[in-house]
């Protein structure tokens, strides 16, 4: 695959990390739970540590507990090239979501100090912390928290279903430290991700550009009707809330086809009240996911969908209440940064192409205050937040191969 290079990371040393590092907070079925500011959280960025002083940088963390470690250039001025990504993972995530990206920096300083290599700008690998968001919301944290997007006393005071207060569970583990949150400073940006997705692994694509980021509307929509005894109320009298949610959830799908390409809507979260077999259903409250790249695509969707909502409720006699709970505008990356990636690849002989990122990742943010860009690399079966979540030793180390040089070229 590899037609020419002078310099290539150590694909072996990579694998047997990622390995290595997977045996902290192993899951039930093979891959890990590794929660957010866990005790589990806490082991594995020991252990990161230790690598990473071991490769000779310096450690600095933040009050959100996102640790940062450098290894000096040749220009004292020079603002870091950055490489990062998270280590925690879903209650049960795979061994790669996150974790790879923060690997891969590491094995990229190891090699560059296994091949005696300078650069102008300094490298800086980050972990940034609670990236998923599965116990504390909101999702991807500290990378918003040093965007400025969310305030830090808001973010630290986050509570979990059970009551713990983030800022306390992430000082238990030791790891909440000093370091005022957005003083680091970036040159640029770069995040290699696995593709959480089908698309290079069916095409046989070695390396996907992400060149945009999903924007995104979570939509919390209430229907409020009556609750009434399902063997005795007539049909044509009902006020029947699961009813006109069900012709709503359609339509959401219809929709999504309905804006191609690059348009997608789901439901995932439903409640209904009282939620008994034989009373129909008073209230229903759901939360639509709509995303595209294209902001006035996202817009276009909700509007349909708020329009034909308010017919079906009028059919059915309920009342329609639709409020955005959550979500971003698209993220378009950065035209040197997703350069150097496409040069890198095309050095190794790599095959790749330009895809869009529809989870949200770290580098959605850091993209609003530094240049920024992605790199992914297959998944097999496209299975991600999933025990079961894949990739192979040689895809790793072709993505890292090409993070390498792209850094390289951000930092001459």
């Amino acid at each position: 695959m590899i037609k020419e290079t002078n310099i290539s990371i150590n694909q072996n040393r990579l694998w047997d990390s990622l390995m290595t590092i997977a045996k902290i907070g192993p899951g039930i079925a093979g891959g890990n739970n590794r929660q957010t500011v866990t005790e589990e959280d806490g082991e594995a960025r020991k252990l990161f540590q230790k690598w990473s002083e071991e490769a000779g940088m310096k450690m600095i963390v933040d009050e959100l507990g996102s640790m940062f470690f450098r290894r000096e250039g040749t220009s004292k001025d020079a603002l870091p090239v950055v490489i990062g990504s998270h280590l925690d993972t879903q209650p049960t995530g795979g061994k790669y979501d996150g974790v790879l990206g923060v690997l891969a920096g590491l094995e990229i300083v190891r090699t560059l100090n296994d091949l005696n290599i300078e650069t102008k700008h300094p490298i800086m690998i980050v972990n940034w912390t609670n990236e998923e968001g599965s116990r504390f919301a909101p999702a991807m944290m500290a990378s918003a928290g040093y965007a400025g997007i969310y305030d830090i006393n808001t973010l630290l005071s986050a509570e979990d279903t059970e009551g713990n207060i983030f800022g306390n569970e992430l000082e238990k583990i030791g790891w909440k430290g000093s370091e005022q949150v957005g003083k680091q400073k970036f040159h640029c940006y770069y995040e290699l991700h696995i593709e959480q997705g089908p698309i290079l692994e069916t095409e046989e694509i070695d390396i996907g550009v992400v060149t945009h980021g999903q924007g995104l509307k979570w939509l919390e929509v209430k229907l409020s009707g009556i609750e009434q005894h399902t063997g005795t109320t007539p049909m044509h009298v009902r006020k029947d809330t699961s009813l006109a949610m069900s012709e709503i959830i359609l339509a959401v799908n219809n929709i999504a086809i309905k804006n191609q390409p690059n348009a997608l809507g789901s439901v995932g979260h439903i409640e209904v009240s009282p939620n008994s077999r034989n009373v129909i259903a008073g209230q229903s409250v759901f939360t639509i996911d709509f995303r595209s790249p294209d902001i006035n695509k996202l817009e276009k969707m909700e509007n349909e969908l708020r329009l034909l909502a308010i017919d079906i409720c009028k059919k059915y006699k309920v009342e329609f209440d639709m409020t955005q709970i959550g979500g971003f505008d698209p993220v378009t990356f950065d035209t040197t940064c997703l350069k150097n990636i496409r040069d890198s690849a095309k050095k190794f002989g790599y095959s790749h192409k330009d895809i869009v990122s529809g989870a949200g990742h770290d580098a959605c943010w850091i993209n609003s205050v530094a240049p920024s860009a992605m790199i992914m690399c297959p998944c097999v079966d496209g299975l991600s937040h999933n025990e079961a979540e894949e990739i192979k030793p040689e895809w790793a180390g072709s993505s890292t191969n090409v993070l390498l040089h792209a850094a390289i070229a951000s930092a001459s």
